[in-house]
Formats: C-alpha cells, structure tokens, sequence
C-alpha cells in the first residue's frame, strides 16, 4: 500500500483514491495476510465498524470516526446522561427502572408528554406522543426502561451534520400537519432556508465536547432556545440529495485534504 493512502473497514470511501477498503470480516483470521499487514502498518484506520473500532483503539491507532462515535451508537439513555453531564441544554428527561415506572412518571410529567424507544430506534419509528394513561400503558408494554421527554408543540426541529469540525449540512424538518415527528421518512419536509446561528452553534459545540466527529445531530428550537435531542451516528442522506451533494464525495475530499 501507498504510503500516501490510508485503509478503511466501511465502504463509505470506497471510490476515495487515497483510500485502500478492506471490507468487513466477522472473523479477523479471514483476512488474507497482505490485508492483516496494511491494518497492523497503518497508525489510522477509517469507517473500523462498530465491530473492530475498540480493538483498534486499543492497539494504540487513530480511527475515523471517532470511538465515542461507536460507543454511542443509538443509545439515547447514555447520550442524554453526556449532554447534561456536559452542560448542554436538552430537553427535560427522565429514565424510569422497576414496577413503579407509571405512578413515578406520571407524577413528574404532565401530558402530553413523549416516550421514546430508549435505544436502538431510527426514523421516527420509536417515538411516541403520550396523551393518555392508556398510551402510556401501552407504551409501557414494550420500552424497558422507559424514556420520558417533555412534550414541546411549537418546536422547529433541525439536522445539522458535522464530519470532523465542518458543517457539512445543516436543514430544517418540516412536518406533515398531521405528524409530530419531524422525520423525513414519515413525511417532513426538508428547507435549507432560515437556519439560526444558535443551531450550527449548538451543533459545533456538542460536537466538540462529546467528541462526536462524524454525526447528524438533532436540535430543536422553541420559544427562542435551542436544545439538543440526539447525536445520529447512521443518519439518512435525503438532505444531501435534496441540496445536490455527494457526502462520499465530500468524504473523500475532507480526507485529501487531511481534515477528517
């Protein structure tokens, strides 16, 4: 391998001419021996998937994207402890564990309010809009622990993706009048238009403190605050297409250009 390129697990530069992709093994001793070399030589390894990323930390090597990246993967119950640890304005949440999960919630929580899938939930397909005791009981059936947010109905919701410290997009998402989920896949609409400093200044400054170096965030503004809702290390690429970009070409450029 050039010594002018790098090797990458993901396919995510695989069209990157200073990029060697390895792909992704199960198992380390199906890797030809060439292939064991490049990544044993090599003191930074992009996209190391959730599976190897530890591992190669461990040797002592730089990944892209970073570690807290994978440690945090869809895990909304520990990111929300980060950004409070952090300081970070969010939302009021709260985690509830055992038999009393309903009387403890409701007490602390007027309705409306939001329940969430705690971990592991994409697309809008694990939130839920909580206006019942019933729906909350539903709810309660299948999220162990439960993940209570406070319900805010005049919030304008943002995406704003960060590689390294560049914003590389930034767009509101609008939803269907009949949806309180501001995601594109249950039909929000996307607007490049109008952005506030206060989000791209949020987003900069999460992603700095968290070390999130490769993330689509969620930030909502309402009444005139910002808070953030979640760091998406797997997010969608509708915005990019909307906006006539190619993130794998960009990608490849930041990585030229050794930025990322």
């Amino acid at each position: 391998m050039s010594s002018d390129k790098f090797p990458a697990i993901g396919s995510q530069l695989k069209n990157c001419p200073v990029i060697v992709t390895l792909g992704v093994c199960p198992n380390f001793s199906d890797y030809p021996e060439w292939k064991k070399k490049i990544l044993a030589d090599s003191p930074r390894i992009y996209f190391p998937t959730s599976l190897y990323a530890e591992m190669f930390v461990a040797m002592g090597k730089e990944i892209f994207p970073s570690i807290e990246c994978y440690r945090f993967v869809g895990d909304k119950i520990r990111q929300t402890l980060l950004f409070e640890m952090l300081g970070l304005p969010v939302l009021r949440t709260r985690v509830y564990y055992g038999p009393l999960q309903r009387q403890n919630i409701l007490h602390d929580f007027p309705l409306p309010f939001v329940g969430k899938a705690p971990r592991f939930s994409s697309q809008g397909q694990g939130v839920f809009l909580i206006s019942t005791q019933n729906e909350l009981e539903k709810y309660l059936k299948h999220n162990h622990p439960a993940y209570i947010q406070e319900y805010m109905p005049a919030c304008r919701d943002f995406r704003v993706v960060l590689a390294g410290t560049k914003v590389l997009l930034a767009y509101e998402r609008i939803p269907d009048k009949e949806e309180f989920r501001a995601n594109v896949t249950l039909g929000a609409r996307i607007s490049f238009e109008d952005i506030p400093n206060g989000v791209i200044d949020l987003a900069r400054s999460a992603s700095e403190l968290c070390r999130f170096n490769y993330t689509g965030l969620d930030i909502c503004q309402s009444e005139g605050r910002y808070y953030i809702l979640e760091a998406n290390m797997k997010f969608g690429t509708s915005g990019f297409r909307q906006a006539g970009l190619d993130l794998k070409a960009i990608l490849c450029e930041l990585v030229q250009n050794r930025m990322i």
